[in-house]
């Protein structure tokens, strides 16, 4: 990946001796045994998500965590997380689109390698989107926030299919023109069922548009019959599943009780799922104390030897420092039995995303 613009320069002072350290951890997994493919690209098993980065609503976004969130991108990096998700529509208000503006301040600022980065962006699907054309404008919008001159995963955020079926086919020729275009190096879909998943591969195949990714809610609460349909259309066509909400927003972490929930909205949900993620979280905790790892680390891990590649959400170096912390290891088939019993024999079941299609 170029960038649109050089680096920032450096200059010495005085002031350069008494820079602060840099905030690193020891690697954590090996890139050449580990990475995988996305269409033409090799990435990192797992990538971070950045719907918090801008989100004042559902995570409490404030500009003054725009220097720690700073050190959350060098960390990955330096830990060889090349994968960065985004989107369009990330950040409320006037701060619409500030996680892709951050990822471009970022990008430059980095002062190591930035050529490896993969930047995962989606493309929402407003009402007044009507055209290919459209969408090419999009996209050319989200280059000049993200100062990058080419993305990696290009993504319809959702389908129109349950409400506006005749928008969909401008989603999809949208696709095409930003491939065939050269604005992305592949495409994507997010929220998309079994169903209007084979729609859309088979409509971009004849056209000579592979579609490399289909981004879904998958976790050990997000265990449906439509999710593992999801994952096996995929399997069979190549298609590689990138995991959003890897820890259920956050009710896989262990941290949240009937007792003890989230502030905001999330909390409203909460209340309905965590009274049952008891025999769940039993499980990840026992298995987490005999390997010495965390429970989220081996929620995410979970996803992992699924074959996906989640992309849990971060905003602070300590959650960072705590998901890298799922690389390097596997869990072994007994303990994957032992969770997804413990999964299927739970009340608890994630709400599924109300955009996602059939």
């Amino acid at each position: 990946m170029k960038l649109k613009k050089p680096p920032m320069a450096v200059t010495t002072s005085p002031c350069a001796l008494f820079t602060p350290p840099t905030i690193k951890i020891p690697r954590l997994f090996r890139p050449s045994q580990q990475k995988v493919k996305v269409g033409p690209m090799t990435v990192s098993p797992m990538g971070f998500g950045t719907w918090a980065w801008g989100n004042q609503l559902l995570w409490g976004y404030q500009e003054s965590m725009d220097t720690e969130l700073q050190q959350v991108f060098n960390l990955a990096l330096d830990n060889d997380i090349n994968l960065f998700d985004t989107a369009d529509s990330y950040g409320t208000g006037k701060l619409n689109g500030q996680s892709e503006k951050l990822l471009g301040k970022f990008i430059t600022q980095y002062q190591g390698d930035a050529n490896d980065i993969v930047i995962a962006t989606k493309f929402a699907a407003y009402p007044w989107r009507l055209t290919p054309n459209q969408f090419v404008n999009a996209c050319k919008s989200s280059l000049d926030r993200l100062q990058i001159d080419k993305i990696g995963i290009a993504q319809l955020h959702w389908s129109t299919a349950n409400y506006a079926p005749f928008q969909e086919r401008a989603l999809w020729d949208g696709l095409v023109a930003m491939y065939d275009k050269g604005l992305v190096k592949a495409v994507g879909v997010s929220n998309y069922g079994p169903k209007q998943l084979l729609k859309i591969h088979d409509y971009l195949k004849e056209r000579g548009v592979p579609l490399s990714s289909a981004q879904v809610q998958f976790s050990l609460l997000s265990m449906g019959d439509d999710q593992m349909e999801i994952k096996s259309v995929c399997d069979s066509l190549g298609i590689r599943v990138i995991a959003y909400s890897p820890l259920g927003l956050g009710m896989l972490t262990g941290k949240y009780t009937p007792a003890n929930l989230p502030r905001g909205p999330r909390s409203l949900l909460f209340r309905q799922i965590i009274p049952g993620v008891e025999p769940l979280l039993i499980s990840l905790k026992e298995i987490a104390e005999k390997r010495g790892k965390s429970v989220p680390q081996v929620a995410i891990n979970w996803c992992i030897c699924k074959g996906t590649i989640p992309i849990p959400g971060v905003k602070s170096v300590k959650q960072a420092e705590e998901n890298l912390g799922a690389l390097g290891w596997k869990l072994k088939p007994n303990e994957l039995d032992q969770l997804e019993y413990a999964a299927r024999d739970s009340s608890a079941k994630m709400i599924q995303n109300v955009f996602q299609t059939r």
